[in-house]
């Protein structure tokens, strides 16, 4: 079942997901070469807390961490731990909370310190497919216009797109329906209504679309190796133009402040 949201619930959700923006920019400051991802965890956790809100990721499923840290060749899911951030990753964090009964859920991919150039230019097209994706999510459209936005996008780079994680619905549970792909054919699946609120979130890999997980159970990487950029916003689809929930203001205003990050 697909659960329409009110207006009310909307600014509710607009909330949450505006906390995670925060919480990733706090983040952000943190992040640099030498720094452990437990600890880029633990300053999410405590941001989160001291306002008003609880991690949204800790403990769902199991999963021990606030955050999904994920380096360079790791899709999504990265525990965090005792892992040193290196100058050159690509490093994409995810991040969830829960706010008066309602989820935020977006992510960014950041480049630390000097990354190659065809790293950068990963993470510059991910976000743009993101931001084309976003423009789709309006009444009448369908969520296949969504994801072969997503495709036809990053393929026309050479790169690929991850078929086994999607994007979802969002509400009072992180995970609702729609599943919401990042391929697909243009006109296809379910028409998409007023109301309905989306995490849509390219994940695309540099090489192959295969993927593998590894032993931990969560942590999902490449096939061949080579990095993935993942970046999420949580949209409302609306009558002719989408809103956007969330945010990268916070985040990006801490790039441009910070020598040692690119994003």
């Amino acid at each position: 079942m697909i659960y329409f949201k009110t207006d009310e619930e909307v600014e509710l959700l607009r909330q949450s997901s505006l906390l995670v923006g925060k919480t990733l920019a706090e983040v952000a400051r943190m992040l640099r070469p030498g720094i452990l991802t437990i600890d880029l965890d633990q300053v999410a956790e405590t941001f989160i807390r001291d306002h008003g809100a609880v991690p949204g990721f800790k403990g769902y499923g199991g999963f021990p961490g606030s955050l999904c840290i994920s380096i360079n060749d790791e899709v999504v899911h990265g525990i965090p731990g005792k892992r040193v951030i290196k100058e050159g990753d690509i490093v994409s964090i995810d991040c969830g909370t829960i706010l008066n009964g309602f989820y935020g859920d977006s992510a960014y991919t950041f480049g630390v310190g000097e990354i190659l150039v065809e790293h950068a230019e990963l993470l510059k097209r991910t976000k743009e497919s993101l931001l084309l994706a976003v423009e789709q999510a309006v009444s009448g459209k369908r969520i296949g216009d969504i994801g072969s936005t997503v495709q036809n996008y990053v393929e026309g780079f050479g790169y690929s797109v991850v078929r086994e994680l999607v994007g979802h619905g969002l509400g009072r549970h992180l995970h609702e329906k729609p599943e919401v792909p990042n391929y697909g054919r243009k006109g296809t699946g379910i028409k998409l209504k007023s109301g309905m609120c989306l995490a849509i979130e390219p994940m695309v890999n540099l090489g192959v679309k295969e993927i593998s997980q590894d032993k931990d159970g969560w942590t999902i990487r490449t096939a061949d190796g080579k990095p993935s950029a993942h970046f999420e916003h949580d949209v409302v689809v609306r009558d002719g133009k989408s809103d956007v929930l969330s945010t990268f203001e916070y985040i990006e205003e801490v790039i441009k402040k910070n020598m040692n990050l690119y994003g």
